[in-house]
């Protein structure tokens, strides 16, 4: 039997010699086992940990936080259940005379952009948004002068009746947040930055005794705006953002989820204390895979500790057009999919009223699955890694000997793009090689940096139309993988085609008349019997595995049924490369097939389950949903197509910039520093030149490319 002490949270128990070892102590909890199959490096290690005192929280169980790490993080859930969509229960909150929280609507918001000193402007741009149907209007308030404006604006629109909610966005000024709560519904504060200094990237070392003092220092800074709160009747954000931690959280716990959810325990807290609760919390990062984790994490921190406060889901600075969308569907529908979330802001370089539209179809997305709890039947998960990022790959296909065509490249190591192409196309075979993005050398093609990996072919050509024979020939001498239907590769057989196998004919044994050595793709829901899937082990030559659940089905999951059938991979010991295949209907809005797409298949793909996603839309064109696949997996932090990243945020701060090549970040008023990476290389730029200053600062480092001139 060992003892020991550790915090309720458990953020840091370390196994040092055979023993657990803590570094910091809060609410204690005791250790009352380590199991004889405790292994440093062992997935499978147990600690038993009593409920604690303190916190009320249950039993836990603690296991390695990845393979060969001394670190134990708590094995616990973090929503509702992982085989289908149950809303968490959360506590309301008012914002104004507007309810928020689990027994209320996803509820919508976004943020101005004016220049909130002008007044007429920001009433305008608020009316804007409020027209177009949002629940909360947020307004950046910097210092006095734009909190002075913010009790014009609050008048100019009540005069106006104009009642929506409207949330001061504060960072640096404690003075301007009590200011402003006299005035505005809602503040919204960053621990990062509200009353530590902002980010030098100093790696600081701290006593127990130093951090104490640390803490002690918040709790005098930000209690009266508690207070002030609690007078006035305002609710709070207590919003962490990756990008702003401040090196007292980096030097203590790393530039991490857990450091985002720490900075915000430490102020939560402090509101606990003053018994104020009217108050929600953020994580917001512009990594979707981070975002992710750090809402997990708190989620779970909070099933620990009892807490029941909604959730404000975002991902900082998504980006414009379908690539902020599809952003935010990764990280916002991941986290809906899974029954998180109360309200939502989809953040675009667009114009604030424009953001409405997607940020309501992803809540629609999220409470419809809600409503009818999509999901399957329950099923034992032991495999996904809920709270770290380790990518299960499937076995790329490997070279037999004998074979005439390579195989390697029908898939990419860094997540495969297969499309769906018609017979029509094989019409103009040069424009069939342009739109899979393939270079054209003497009319023939050749793979590049983002060519399609493989093709669906649902309908093979006749066997006398040798043009068409000749185009798919050419693409198949280039590794690029033809599937087609069982029925269409028995009946006119095109040399080197993948066939396109269900689980029917697997069990019926139809595949078998195929020549032997021909390779297959099976098409799974992932709802099947354990029987069916079982198929899977007896039959050789599979080379991948397409997921697909029409999509029609009102109750069985995309999400869920996904992770059950990986489950039963790894389980199994199947190490099949998956590929999320989605089919829209036709007519299905652009919007809402990048938000589907970002939602369901991103949700798999942040947690590295999966090799690739095909995507097929009748009426959609091709060069869109080549495009949309590519900006998926790049969402997903999988495969890189664009290769410069420029992080523009004024008050984010420059820990963004982890996430970009270059930064554009607010520095004195009216002025602009310019980041290589986290390293500020001009400061105080005016802003009426910082955008050439950035586009000179990427041409000195050799990164600036013109746009191709049009043919």
């Amino acid at each position: 039997m060992a003892t020991g002490v550790a915090p309720a949270p458990l953020p840091h128990v370390r196994v040092r010699d055979g023993g657990i070892g803590f570094t910091r102590s809060v609410d204690f909890a005791k250790i009352l086992s380590v199991p004889a199959t405790l292994r440093v490096g062992s997935s499978r290690g147990r600690v038993l940990v009593a409920k604690s005192s303190s916190t009320g929280s249950d039993t836990m169980e603690l296991e390695p936080s990845s393979e060969g790490s001394p670190l134990l993080v708590p094995r616990q859930k973090y929503c509702e259940s992982i085989y289908e969509t149950r809303r968490r229960k959360t506590r309301t909150v008012m914002v104004g005379n507007v309810p928020l929280g689990s027994d209320h609507p996803i509820r919508i918001q976004t943020m101005t952009t004016s220049d909130t000193k002008d007044v007429a402007k920001t009433v305008e741009e608020v009316m804007r948004i409020a027209d177009k149907g949002a629940d909360f209007v947020r307004i950046t308030v910097q210092g006095r002068k734009e909190a002075d404006a913010c009790f014009e604006i609050k008048n100019t629109l009540v005069q106006k009746n104009y009642n929506i909610p409207l949330v001061a966005d504060i960072h640096f000024a404690p003075t301007v947040a009590l200011r402003v709560a006299e005035c505005f519904d809602k503040i919204r504060v960053n621990p990062g930055n509200f009353a530590d200094r902002r980010a030098q990237f100093e790696q600081l070392e701290y006593t127990e005794d130093d951090y104490q003092k640390e803490l002690e220092h918040i709790e005098k800074v930000f209690s009266p705006l508690v207070e002030k709160c609690k007078q006035y009747g305002r609710a709070m954000r207590i919003g962490t953002n990756h990008g702003s931690l401040s090196d007292r959280i980096m030097s203590y716990y790393g530039d991490s989820p857990r450091g985002m959810v720490e900075s915000a325990l430490e102020f939560a807290r402090i509101c606990r204390k003053l018994d104020f609760h009217n108050f929600v919390f953020s994580m917001k990062a512009s990594n979707p895979v981070i975002m992710v984790q750090a809402y997990r994490l708190l989620v779970a921190e909070m099933y620990n500790l009892g807490w029941d406060y909604p959730l404000h889901l975002g991902v900082t600075e998504a980006g414009e057009g379908e690539d902020g969308r599809m952003k935010s569907a990764i990280g916002i529908g991941t986290l809906l999919m899974d029954g998180l979330g109360d309200t939502i802001r989809v953040s675009l370089t667009e114009p604030p009223e424009e953001e409405i539209d997607p940020c309501r179809r992803l809540a629609n997305l999220g409470t419809h699955a809600a409503d009818l709890q999509i999901g399957v039947a329950p099923f034992e998960e032991k495999h996904r890694r809920y709270f770290d990022f380790q990518r299960r790959s499937g076995q790329l296909p490997l070279q037999k000997e004998g074979e005439e065509v390579d195989y390697r490249g029908v898939l990419h190591r860094d997540g495969s793009v297969l499309m769906s192409v018609s017979l029509d196309q094989l019409k103009a075979p040069e424009l069939l090689y342009r739109s899979l993005a393939a270079k054209l050398v003497v009319g023939m093609p050749f793979k590049d940096l983002a060519t399609v990996d493989s093709i669906l072919l649902r309908e093979l050509p006749p066997v006398e139309d040798a043009q068409a024979r000749l185009a798919l020939k050419r693409l198949v001498d280039i590794s690029m993988g033809v599937l087609t239907p069982l029925s269409e590769q028995l009946t006119k057989p095109l040399p080197h085609a993948i066939a396109l196998v269900n689980v029917d004919e697997l069990s019926s044994g139809a595949h078998k008349l195929l020549p032997e050595g021909t390779r297959l793709a099976v098409t799974l829901r992932g709802d099947e019997s354990y029987e069916q899937l079982d198929l899977l082990k007896g039959v050789d030559d599979i080379t991948m595995l397409l997921h697909s659940v029409p999509y029609g089905e009102e109750k069985t999951g995309r999400v869920h049924a996904a992770r059950r059938l990986f489950e039963y991979l790894e389980t199994n010991g199947l190490n099949f490369p998956v590929i999320h295949h989605i089919e829209f209907p036709k007519s299905v809005n652009r919007d809402d097939l990048v938000i589907g797409a970002g939602a369901n298949v991103g949700a798999l793909l942040v947690d590295g389950l999966g090799d690739g996603v095909l995507l097929e839309a009748a009426d959609q064109e091709f060069e869109f949903l080549r495009d949309t696949s590519f900006n998926l997996l790049q969402g997903c932090r999988m495969r890189n197509t664009k290769t410069i990243a420029i992080m523009g945020c004024i008050v984010n701060g420059p820990g963004e910039m982890a996430d970009a090549d270059f930064g554009y970040v607010g520095g004195a008023p009216g002025k602009i520093d310019l980041y290589v990476g986290k390293t500020v290389v001009q400061r105080g730029i005016a802003m009426e030149g910082a955008t050439d200053a950035l586009i000179q600062l990427i041409k000195d480092h050799g990164r600036w490319v013109d746009p191709p001139v049009e043919e």
